[in-house]
C-alpha cells in the first residue's frame, strides 16, 4: 500500500490528467454489459474530487460508489476496443481504487 503522500500525489497525477482528457467519443451515451459509460466516469469523478477535497477523507457514500465502480470497470474494460476508450477507462479504474484504499 502506497505512503500518505504517494498515495495522494499518484491520485492527483491520475486526476489532472483524466480531466485534461476528452471523454472518449464513442461512448457518448453507449452502455457496456448494461452500465452507462457516462454516468460511470461521472460517479468515479465525484469520488475522486470529493477525495482530494477533503483531504484523502471520503464521505461514507463517495467511498462506497467507488467501491462499486470497480466491479462495474472490471467487468466493462474486456469489452473496449479502442485504444482512447481503454486508456481512459483503465484511468478511471485507478483512481477507483485509490479512492477505496485507506491513507496510511
Amino acid at each position: 500500500m502506497p505512503e500518505a503522500s504517494e498515495h495522494r500525489a499518484a491520485l492527483t497525477d491520475l486526476w489532472r490528467a483524466h480531466m485534461a482528457a476528452p471523454f472518449p467519443p464513442g461512448l457518448r451515451g453507449a452502455e457496456r454489459a448494461g452500465i452507462d459509460m457516462v454516468l460511470l466516469d461521472a460517479s468515479i469523478a465525484g469520488c475522486v474530487s470529493s477525495w482530494l477535497d477533503r483531504d484523502g477523507s471520503p464521505d461514507t457514500r463517495r467511498l462506497k460508489i467507488a467501491d462499486r465502480c470497480v466491479p462495474d470497470l472490471d467487468q466493462v474494460l474486456p469489452l473496449l476496443t479502442e485504444t482512447e476508450e481503454i486508456a481512459y477507462f483503465r484511468r478511471l479504474r485507478r483512481m477507483a481504487a485509490l479512492v477505496s484504499l485507506p491513507e496510511n
